[in-house]
């Protein structure tokens, strides 16, 4: 049985491809249907006709973001404009940031990530509670890839929605780490947090509904330690996160072109002056790109690359 069959009544996934996070949908609500977080910019005009045709006539009513990376969010203006009524709740760790609108604070410069400001109307304070759809949920904070990112979760179904705190195989990069934050312990603190709930079913950011939540910890927990005993790891993961995800957003480039959207990324151009400023930047990122090109995730044609999924 597919796990996503084990949903409550009233909760649909919207599994999208990398670029975009998955959509949650939770409809029967008294008060209308709400949606866990919007996918990335170039997505919205998608993200809107499929939330449209899942809702089935029923009207939108709440928008939550578990965390406001560019791919969980990204979707954001493009519903409150087709939704005028539209309710937005976010984490409260950036809600300055939102209201004075400051991309380099909210990820967006940094990563060379784009996201279209948009507006919120309320906070998702840990230790509260949330009614949408049918269920009741608990807001937990959920530190580690992004610090102020949160957790949703159904005790009576026993269902997580974990955002990237925990993938089926793995989590997100740690991005505070990039910013020369200690976060790893973060990560390790959330993860406990998720095993003390016991879900029954998850619902990643990215990927499929699962249900072996014990195992999909285990792998968690082995993928940190690597990072723990070895950070340089986890750098070169996440420099080559960033180029994945730039070339999803493409899906073809010259290298030419990669290698001057990399060199004006703050993140990479961090990464390799703090820890490979012993060669040139290029070389730093033509480096990286190999490693993509071997692991087949890219795909080299001349002087250009190209997307493989």
């Amino acid at each position: 049985m597919r796990a996503d069959a084990l949903l409550p009544l009233g909760v649909q996934v919207l599994e999208r491809g990398w670029l975009s996070s998955n959509n949650v949908v939770l409809t029967g609500g008294d008060d209308g249907a709400a949606l866990v977080d919007s996918g990335y910019y170039l997505h919205s005009e998608q993200t809107v006709a499929l939330v449209a045709q899942a809702l089935q006539g029923q009207h939108l009513r709440f928008l939550l973001n578990t965390h406001l990376h560019s791919d969980h969010c990204g979707g954001n203006a493009a519903l409150q404009a087709a939704y005028p009524s539209l309710h937005t709740a976010i984490a409260p760790g950036q809600a300055a940031a939102v209201r004075d609108w400051c991309p380099q604070t909210l990820s967006y410069t940094p990563t060379g990530q784009h996201c279209p400001p948009f507006r919120y109307e309320a906070l998702l304070e840990p230790g509260q509670e949330v009614r949408l759809g049918h269920q009741r949920w608990q807001i937990h904070a959920a530190p580690g890839h992004d610090t102020h990112a949160v957790l949703l979760f159904d005790p009576a179904h026993r269902l997580l929605i974990s955002a990237d705190a925990l993938w089926e195989n793995g989590f997100g990069v740690v991005f505070p780490e990039l910013d020369g934050q200690d976060a790893f312990d973060s990560v390790a603190a959330t993860l406990d947090l998720i095993a003390s709930l016991q879900p029954a079913v998850v619902i990643p950011g990215h990927g499929k509904v699962f249900t072996d939540v014990p195992q999909a910890i285990v792998r968690a927990r082995k993928r940190l330690d690597y990072f723990v005993q070895q950070p340089a790891r986890h750098r070169n993961y996440a420099g080559k996160v960033l180029l994945k995800f730039r070339l999803l957003e493409l899906q073809q480039v010259s290298i030419e072109a990669l290698l001057a959207w990399a060199c004006a990324t703050p993140y990479v151009h961090s990464l390799w002056q703090r820890f490979h400023a012993d060669q040139p930047i290029q070389t730093y990122v033509l480096d990286l790109l190999e490693q993509l090109v071997q692991a087949g995730a890219v795909a080299r044609q001349g002087e250009r690359l190209l997307n493989r999924d």
